[in-house]
């Protein structure tokens, strides 16, 4: 099965560029302008070498030999827990600053859930000189402080988003109110694979350094690029557009995506989107989002800031609609129980969001052949405060 984006900016059924008329030129010169800059040579020159002395490239594709023992199978842990700034955010956010200095932009704004995105972006403002103002929920903002601090440390201002659940979904409104207010100078940095076209696309592209360098380790360590399965957590899906880019049409390559299932799927407060979504549009795009019968959003919820949207990219809605990945649920104490696992076996704490990835472990039955790849997307010391208050270790 092909999955690739048309000339619209659909994947299938899900895409587009549902936007007001005053984000139309904004949008229309990215689309216009993204893939001619990002085929340029010195583009990909300074693009490449900034990910291999800045950000740490390649990440280390590590044998869990403990985890491996426990579940019967050969996994390895694409480490993007290693990046600089502890995760696989910093891979889009350098390739957008790049973008963004090439269109002449001298601003940049972002929006954040766990803060990482927002760090990564005030990091490469903070290398390229650029001023940057960072939204953020007033929810995530409290149980996210280090991050929060982070980005004022480095220079950007932290705005809180006051509204509706004051989460992921509110600093994205404000994000993209504020870009239609400063439409010429200002680029935003969009950190997951949503909001309108180009961004997914072009998010996944970024990301799509994970997948690729997946591809050429497990060819050195096992003599065959394609795994059995590759596992990421879904949120909005930038971590795991990224490790499924390059075996979306390696259909023997198995895809699984872990949404967050918060308290349980009929509480009301998860954030499964795939479960308890269906087709809409939200923030730019059409995919499938949590929404009540009159088309209002409804508000997730997760443990985890970073998968606490009611929504997921229109990639990943594409995916779900066609089985080509198989989309699965963990709640906020399977992902926590799992975390705490893989920090006792391997040495490792993860980010709740990746956290949520391991959880899938324990619904999938393998064979003791099988190669199994799961994104690592994030470390966990953002979330020390939240494993501390969950208290069961």
């Amino acid at each position: 099965m092909k999955v690739k984006v048309d000339d619209r900016g659909y994947y299938g059924n899900f895409g587009g560029a549902y936007i007001p008329e005053m984000l139309y030129p904004n949008v229309e010169e990215l689309r216009q302008n993204y893939e001619a800059i990002l085929a340029e040579p010195e583009f990909q020159k300074q693009f490449n070498r900034l990910l291999k002395d800045y950000v740490g490239r390649p990440t280390p594709l590590y044998l869990a030999n403990r985890l491996s023992e426990k579940y019967g199978a050969k996994i390895y842990l694409k480490r993007e827990d290693l990046c600089h700034t502890g995760a696989h955010k910093v891979n889009n956010t350098v390739g957008q600053i790049l973008l963004a200095q090439r269109l002449g932009k001298k601003k940049i704004i972002a929006e954040t859930g766990a803060g990482q995105h927002g760090v990564a972006t005030a990091t490469v403002c903070a290398l390229m000189g650029v001023e940057c103002i960072v939204y953020m929920g007033e929810v995530d903002m409290a149980r996210q402080k280090p991050n929060v601090e982070r980005m004022r440390i480095l220079g950007t201002e932290v705005r809180p988003a006051k509204s509706g659940s004051r989460t992921l979904k509110d600093a994205t409104n404000e994000a993209m109110r504020h870009w239609i207010n400063n439409p010429t100078d200002t680029h935003y940095i969009i950190g997951s694979v949503v909001g309108p076209h180009p961004y997914p696309e072009m998010v996944a592209r970024f990301q799509s350094v994970i997948s690729k360098e997946m591809k050429s380790q497990l060819q050195s360590e096992i003599g065959r690029e394609n795994p059995d399965y590759v596992i990421a957590c879904v949120g909005g899906g930038s971590n795991a557009a990224g490790a499924f880019y390059h075996y979306y049409d390696q259909e023997e390559v198995q895809l699984v995506a872990v949404e967050a299932a918060g308290k349980g799927n009929n509480t009301g407060q998860s954030a499964a989107t795939t479960t308890l979504g269906r087709p809409g549009v939200l923030h730019g795009s059409k995919t499938i989002l949590m929404q009540t019968d009159d088309g209002q959003v409804v508000e997730p919820y997760s443990i985890s800031a970073g998968l606490d949207y009611p929504g997921i990219g229109p990639v990943h809605a594409h995916l779900f609609e066609t089985g080509r990945a198989r989309f699965l649920s963990a709640t906020d104490d399977e992902a926590m129980e799992a975390g705490i696992a893989l920090s006792k076996l391997e040495g490792i704490i993860p980010a709740i969001e990746s956290a949520h990835a391991f959880a899938a472990l324990d619904q999938l039955e393998f064979k003791t052949e099988d190669v199994v790849v799961i994104n690592l997307s994030g470390r966990g010391d953002k979330d020390l405060d939240t494993y501390i208050q969950w208290g069961k270790y």
